[in-house]
């Protein structure tokens, strides 16, 4: 993996670890009233013992535990996927004015097709699927269903769409999602005429697996209701094949791993403290070089084996000073701004 797509995928770590450990539960002191989960815990007291030593801190601890996972599924994941992919996230919306059209002979084959998985007439066949919704049609009268791409990607004669999903969808979602990815592949393929569309569901990681990185699609579709009724194996992308495929490359699982932890260790906030003090730059800059390349922030360590031009530069003009003086971080989020103005005193 490149460089610069390392930094800013551990840029990325790092936010979500800011983020994530302003929120989290020291005590229990602030706990919101929970009568009834305590009391329903209550029965469970012998299986806790020795493993929660505080009910209401178990608590605080399992919503914050819920809000990470939502970190993951709502940004983290997708914010990966977009650095390695060099995609985006795309709506296409009536509010967003790019709502797209599809044909009553595609809201027909559609629906057929679902109600032939449902009922089991048919197991899911892509290639099948695909001839009955791509259907060449002047009379597109009809508004498609509004949706969004997690991961878009318009190639010259491709559009490679992915819906991310968590590992663990809820009962009857798999239709849904099913319906909604063969209406969005039928409205694009209106509104790209000329290429090939491809839409797939992805799950960063296989959680019935033993390893890390492992995966075993089959067993994972069976994992989840009706997963293998609606879904093809050829239209699903599960951990590091979801991972390969938006790079291009391999290992790339293990690669995010690896960022993840070098920078998710037991003294996190103090090296994140001791990056955003400026004074360290200059009184412990082996350390803090370092801790640099540790956490994968290349362009700052180009700053700092260039801060003898750099500083020379500084005296030109007051403001050039005070950038100089920033932080390397701001709000959690590496400081390009300050990077892109000092860079540029680099001869």
């Amino acid at each position: 993996m490149i460089p610069s797509k390392k930094e800013k995928i551990a840029i990325e770590v790092i936010k979500t670890l800011i983020t994530r450990f302003e929120t989290f539960p020291i005590d229990a002191s602030n706990n919101r009233n929970a009568p009834f989960h305590e009391a329903f815990l209550n029965a469970f007291a012998d299986k806790l013992e020795g493993k929660v030593p505080d009910i209401p801190f178990f608590i605080s601890l399992s919503s914050w535990l819920h809000g990470l996972n939502t970190t993951l599924g709502q940004s983290f994941f997708e914010n990966v996927s977009h650095i390695l992919s060099g995609g985006e996230k795309k709506e296409f919306t009536s509010n967003r004015g790019t709502l797209l059209r599809v044909s009553q002979e595609q809201k027909n084959a559609i629906a057929n097709i679902v109600t032939d998985l449902k009922n089991g007439v048919f197991a899911p066949d892509l290639n099948r699927e695909n001839e009955l919704i791509f259907l060449t049609s002047t009379s597109t009268n009809l508004d498609a269903n509004s949706f969004t791409a997690d991961v878009f990607i318009e190639e010259e004669a491709k559009i490679i769409a992915i819906e991310l999903k968590t590992v663990k969808p809820n009962a009857g979602e798999m239709r849904g999602e099913k319906q909604k990815i063969l209406e969005a592949k039928a409205a694009l393929f209106n509104r790209f005429r000329s290429k090939e569309i491809e839409y797939y569901i992805g799950f960063p990681f296989d959680p019935t697996s033993d390893t890390p990185t492992g995966s075993d699609k089959c067993r994972f579709l069976r994992s989840i209701i009706d997963g293998d009724k609606y879904f093809a194996l050829d239209e699903v992308l599960l951990a590091s094949e979801l991972w390969d495929f938006l790079s291009g490359d391999k290992n790339t699982m293990e690669y995010i791993l690896d960022i993840l932890n070098k920078i998710a260790t037991k003294g996190f906030m103090e090296k994140f403290k001791y990056l955003g003090d400026n004074t360290n730059r200059k009184n412990n800059t082996k350390i803090y070089k370092t801790l640099l390349n540790d956490w994968f922030l290349f362009s700052e360590i180009e700053l700092l084996n260039n801060d003898s031009e750099i500083t020379k530069n500084l005296y030109k003009e007051t403001r050039a000073r005070r950038i100089y003086n920033q932080s390397i971080f701001k709000n959690g989020d590496y400081n390009f701004e300050r990077y892109n103005f000092l860079v540029g005193l680099i001869k």
